[in-house]
């Protein structure tokens, strides 16, 4: 696996066992069977005998050590999808943990939503500091499905500007920007697209490290030529690509996430927010322009592209192309950016996805090494209450936007239909 540039070394997780050994949880099951790569625990039960009892079956068992290993606390977040409860181990009551309890839903196949399954997959591949971490899946006898993962008590970055008590500098951004994009950078190396960065899905661990989470839209990257669904990211953070109804794409759409939320640091605001899918492509038109063939080649093929001649209600020839903001107003805008980081953003967010920044590319950026320096994320700022807000947070299926604020406004319905 290649280092990354500016990237601490990845952690592998502690030896566990993720069963899952109901019958109707065959999908879940088989996924986990091809994906997990964890060692048992030394320390757990002996492995058990394919003589059972007569009463439980060799799977069931092997789910019973499993659940047995964690003790469930106070419910930290409640929501038609999932359940989230704070919890720990049971033979160290210091090592905590988040217990995210899928309901079981009748009409999904195998009672179990496709962003569970993704969730499980995705989590199960990907070992690193700044992703989090799931220790173990197992089922109740309500045929309920169980995800254990890593205690992150410190709220979310979208939490932490909104919360006007909290202070913070250049260098914090700085911080925690680059722990977002090393963990984007471990998604693309290993091949996979997350397709829901937002605020609220960067969660803080105790000790101020971010951790991505919610892989409930993630998937592979495609084979080529193999189209994918283009109703993914929430609105806010979605690259026009998408907007525009395209089928093909990469790592692209979701560095544009990644600026995107870097710029709600810097302005303590949301940056580019449309109340419809119309709305969001004028936003971004607004600040980048308009994208025509000479800046962008191909757009105009893609599926509800509209040339400036000819949006409705208007003579053809009538409306010349928008140009984007100068620099001058990104310099007044994003001050706490400076030059170096505005110049990162506007790498990232160009029009063309295949002239943007691979995450890779952005790690390499002189924004990092300029001053100040980032934080050391011992010294970040903190928010109180961040336990249930990340109970919340956990709670959310794939796609959502969280019950307050503007942005729950405005979310848009997914359809993922027979794509993904």
């Amino acid at each position: 696996m290649a280092a990354s540039p500016i990237a601490l070394s990845p952690r592998p997780n502690p030896p566990g066992t993720r069963v899952v050994p109901n019958a109707a949880k065959t999908k879940a099951l088989a996924i986990l069977n091809s994906s997990n790569k964890a060692a048992r625990s030394p320390t757990a039960a002996p492995a058990v005998s394919s003589a059972n009892d007569g009463s439980l079956d060799l799977s069931e068992q092997m789910n019973d050590e499993v659940r047995q290993r964690f003790v469930s606390g106070k419910k930290l977040g409640e929501g038609t999808y999932a359940n989230v409860y704070a919890g720990h181990y049971r033979d160290d009551p210091t090592a905590l943990v988040a217990i995210k309890k899928i309901k079981f839903v009748a009409e999904f196949k195998d009672g179990i939503a496709m962003d569970a399954i993704r969730e499980i997959k995705f989590l199960s591949e990907l070992s690193h500091p700044n992703i989090i971490k799931l220790h173990a899946v197992f089922s109740t006898k309500d045929q309920n499905l169980s995800l254990v993962l890593e205690h992150l008590p410190l709220g979310d970055l979208e939490g932490m500007w909104k919360d006007r008590s909290v202070t913070y500098s250049g260098a914090d951004i700085k911080a925690w920007s680059n722990m977002l994009i090393q963990a984007v950078w471990f998604c693309h190396e290993n091949y996979v697209l997350h397709r829901d960065i937002k605020g609220n899905n960067l969660l803080i661990a105790a000790d101020g490290t971010v951790k991505l989470a919610d892989f409930g839209l993630a998937r592979s990257f495609a084979d080529p030529g193999r189209p994918m669904t283009s109703a993914v990211i929430t609105r806010f953070y979605r690259p026009l690509e998408l907007l525009y109804g395209c089928y093909h794409y990469g790592g692209a759409v979701d560095m544009w996430s990644v600026a995107c939320v870097i710029c709600e640091l810097a302005v303590r605001n949301f940056f580019l927010a449309g109340m419809t899918d119309l709305g969001q492509v004028s936003e971004i038109c607004n600040v980048f322009g308009t994208p025509t063939e000479e800046v962008w080649p191909g757009v105009s093929s893609l599926r509800y592209y509209v040339a400036p001649e000819q949006q409705p209600g208007q003579a053809k020839g009538s409306i010349a192309p928008r140009m984007g903001k100068p620099l001058s107003w990104w310099r007044s805008s994003f001050p706490l950016l400076g030059e170096d980081g505005i110049d990162l953003i506007r790498n990232i967010m160009v029009l063309d996805p295949s002239k943007r920044l691979t995450a890779r590319q952005a790690l390499e950026h002189r924004y990092w090494t300029s001053m100040p320096r980032p934080t050391r994320k011992e010294n970040l700022p903190k928010q109180g209450g961040g336990e249930f807000k990340v109970g919340e947070d956990l709670k959310r299926k794939g796609g959502e936007t969280p019950a307050n604020g503007r942005a729950d406004k405005v979310a848009r319905k997914l359809d993922f239909g027979a794509m993904g």
